[in-house]
């Protein structure tokens, strides 16, 4: 069974196994002492689960079953409690609000035929799930907080940053990994803190 920043993971040929695009996240992650997190496309769970390291609550979802199988699996092998998994396309089963939302999203173009390709492929240009999910994110996003997306430098990196502004998310490339023809690069999009968050209520 192999073991990735100290986690022993269950794999499965149907689900996503990490990669450099997972390893770039994983060193990477935003998550601070007591956040509340959200990994969308959780594959095997890694992130979910490096992620609880710090967090009070994660959440993992993904539209593949047996990704959330598996993802379960590997929490409680590994004697992790504070995550839950959950079968979702994107933010369908989600109603919570995150102080991190991290996405390793589809961004090859295709259209998927097998339950890894979801992992894989997003779409005619590569775009659809990760315009899909920019859609949303800010529904599930606290004040100040930030979304992390993996992508590929082939399908349009500077759109995504356009596409975070337009939702009011100060976006910006934190980190990159150069593979064969293309980048992976992760972008963050943080939240802006509304000016009465720290206030105290008066009594």
């Amino acid at each position: 069974m192999p073991t990735y920043y100290g986690l022993n993971l269950k794999l499965h040929p149907q689900v996503y196994e990490p990669a450099e695009d997972t390893f770039l996240l994983a060193e990477n992650l935003a998550v601070s002492e007591g956040d509340t997190a959200l990994d969308v496309g959780t594959g095997t769970g890694l992130i979910a689960l490096l992620m609880a390291r710090k967090a009070s609550f994660v959440l993992g979802v993904d539209i593949n079953p047996l990704s959330v199988e598996f993802a379960k699996e590997n929490a409680r092998l590994n004697g992790i409690t504070n995550v839950e998994f959950r079968l979702s396309d994107l933010f369908e089963n989600v109603r919570e609000k995150f102080d991190v939302i991290t996405f390793n999203a589809p961004y090859l173009p295709g259209e998927p035929e097998e339950p890894i390709d979801l992992a894989l492929v997003g779409g005619k240009d590569g775009r659809e799930v990760i315009d899909r999910f920019i859609e949303r994110a800010t529904e599930h996003l606290k004040p100040g907080g930030i979304v992390q997306i993996v992508q590929s430098s082939v399908t349009g990196i500077d759109e995504t940053l356009r596409k975070l502004g337009e939702k009011g998310l100060t976006g910006k490339t934190v980190a990159k990994k150069h593979m064969f023809f293309e980048d992976i690069v992760l972008i963050n999009g943080r939240a802006p803190v509304r000016r009465d968050d720290n206030v105290e209520p008066q009594t």
